[in-house]
């Protein structure tokens, strides 16, 4: 298997869907370099201030939100992500121009029809763009220019450069390793439960839990440490019935660390019965522990 379509990368984070409508940028700085030393907050922080400038001479009020994302709006404008190299710091990140929302859903490997609705649902409405943020869509080399500036006003000057021949053959040196089934799959296959990161603190989660009293699947959305929106289904008794749809509507707003509290209480106020699944086995079901 081998495919420039798909690769691995090593500055962490979830699955991302690239196209032509991102401008991407990398800084590649020495772990020695100034600019890299403090806490890791304090780095993303630094570093994406020329960003939030870029988008701000663009017209559009942004803002930094801890640890690595831009906002417009309370969207999500940029993705960012850092890892450390060798001797180096790696940051790399993008300025969303448009975004293809429904090829992303498409993509991603998705449990059902559900899930993939979810996840489409909340790209929807904590992703945003340029096109969608101005109406339209500026010039991309006006954009690439405004980033050249403002890094510059932080890194020092810069001048273009062909990439060295030395970085050429390297790359064709890891190409088969990293290109491999082996290199793109470590870690294995994950087949129970699937997660998707919309933005800093947002993410989709479906997990698959089986419980003695029969399996237990959740559709899990949650913002900042509290649930946005929760769905169970599976097989296994609850009853009354209809009481499973409003537990999961009660768990909505929560904070997740009181998931099984919650649930508990819910049981007592309306004499849930579910033989062999109790309010633990519901909150291991939400899959939220990492």
């Amino acid at each position: 298997m081998c495919s420039s379509d798909l690769f691995r990368r090593e500055v962490g984070g979830g699955a991302v869907y690239l196209d032509g409508e991102q401008v991407f940028y990398q800084l590649v700085l020495r772990r020695t370099h100034p600019l890299v030393q403090g806490s890791k907050e304090a780095l993303y922080r630094r570093l994406l201030e020329p960003v939030v400038l870029v988008l701000r001479d663009l017209g559009l009020a942004a803002s930094y939100k801890p640890v690595n994302d831009i906002l417009v709006g309370g969207r999500k404008i940029s993705g960012n992500g850092a890892g450390e190299i060798a001797d180096s710091l790696v940051l790399v990140g993008n300025v969303i121009l448009d975004f293809n929302y429904e090829m992303m859903v498409r993509v991603l490997r998705v449990p059902d029809e559900k899930f993939r609705d979810k996840v489409h649902k909340s790209l929807q409405e904590n992703l945003t763009t340029l096109r969608r943020e101005l109406g339209g869509l500026p010039d991309r080399a006006q954009v690439q220019e405004l980033l050249v500036h403002r890094f510059a006003e932080v890194l020092g000057p810069l001048a273009p450069r062909p990439l060295p021949e030395e970085v050429r053959l390297e790359v064709e040196r890891l190409a088969e390793e990293r290109c491999s089934e082996a290199w793109l799959l470590r870690g294995g296959r994950r087949l129970a439960g699937r997660r998707v990161r919309i933005a800093a603190g947002r993410e989709v989660v479906q997990n698959v839990y089986k419980a003695p009293g029969g399996l237990i699947r959740a559709t899990v959305e949650v913002a900042d440490g509290r649930f946005v929106a929760v769905d169970f289904s599976g097989d296994f008794f609850f009853y009354p019935p209809a009481a499973l749809e409003a537990l999961a509507g009660h768990l909505a707003g929560t904070p997740c660390c009181d998931a099984e509290a919650t649930i508990a209480a819910f049981y007592a106020a309306h004499g849930i019965e579910s033989p062999g699944v109790t309010p633990a086995d519901l909150v291991k079901a939400l899959g939220l522990s990492r």
